[in-house]
C-alpha cells in the first residue's frame, strides 16, 4: 500500500515539475531576449535613430512629398520591403520578387501597424523591430523567437478601405 501512494506521489511531483518548468522562458529564449534588447539599446545611439515610448525604433531614408495622405488603421499599403535579421540574413523581400507587396494594416505586426500611419507616399524607413512588437518569443518560419526584425519599407501607395466605418443609428 506505501508503495503504491509513493509512486503516485513521485508521478505527481514529476509532472508538477514539468508542468511548472514549461511555463517559465527556456535558456535559449531568455538569451535571445537579452541579446534583442542589448541590440536595441545599442542602436538607439546610432545617429537618425528615433525610438519610440513602446520600443519600436526607425529611421527616415527618403522622405516623400509633405502632401500625401498618410494610411488610417483600416487601409491598404502597397508597399516594397526587405525583412533582415541583425545578423544580416535576409527573411522576406518583395524587392528580391520584383513586385511590390499590398497587404491591409489591420493584419500587420505591431510595429508596421505603428509606422505605416506615420508614413506618406514616397517615404522609406527603416523599421528596427523589438521582439514585442514582432513576433515575440515565438518561432515564425525562418524568424526565432526574440528575434530583432530590420525592415526597409518604401511606402508606394495608401488603398483607402473598402470596408466602411459603422452607420451612426438615428437617436429617438
Amino acid at each position: 500500500m506505501v508503495r503504491p501512494l509513493a509512486f503516485a506521489l513521485a508521478v505527481v511531483v514529476l509532472g508538477a515539475t514539468l508542468a511548472l518548468s514549461a511555463c517559465g522562458p527556456s535558456k535559449k529564449q531568455q538569451e535571445s531576449l537579452a541579446a534583442a534588447q542589448a541590440f536595441m539599446a545599442q542602436n538607439a545611439k546610432q545617429p537618425g535613430v528615433v525610438t519610440l515610448a513602446d520600443g519600436l525604433q526607425y529611421k527616415v531614408v527618403r522622405s516623400g512629398p509633405a502632401d500625401g495622405a498618410k494610411p488610417n488603421p483600416t487601409d491598404e499599403v502597397k508597399v516594397n520591403y526587405e525583412g533582415k535579421l541583425t545578423d544580416g540574413t535576409v527573411f522576406d523581400s518583395s524587392y528580391e520578387r520584383g513586385v511590390p507587396a499590398s497587404f491591409p494594416l489591420q493584419g500587420l505586426v505591431p510595429a508596421w501597424k505603428e509606422a505605416l500611419v506615420m508614413m506618406r507616399p514616397g517615404d522609406e524607413w527603416t523599421l528596427y523591430v523589438p521582439p514585442e512588437l514582432g513576433y515575440g518569443a515565438q518561432d515564425k518560419g525562418p524568424i526565432p523567437g526574440n528575434s530583432v526584425m530590420i525592415f526597409r519599407i518604401e511606402l508606394i501607395d495608401v488603398l483607402p478601405s473598402k470596408v466602411q466605418a459603422p452607420k451612426q443609428r438615428p437617436t429617438t
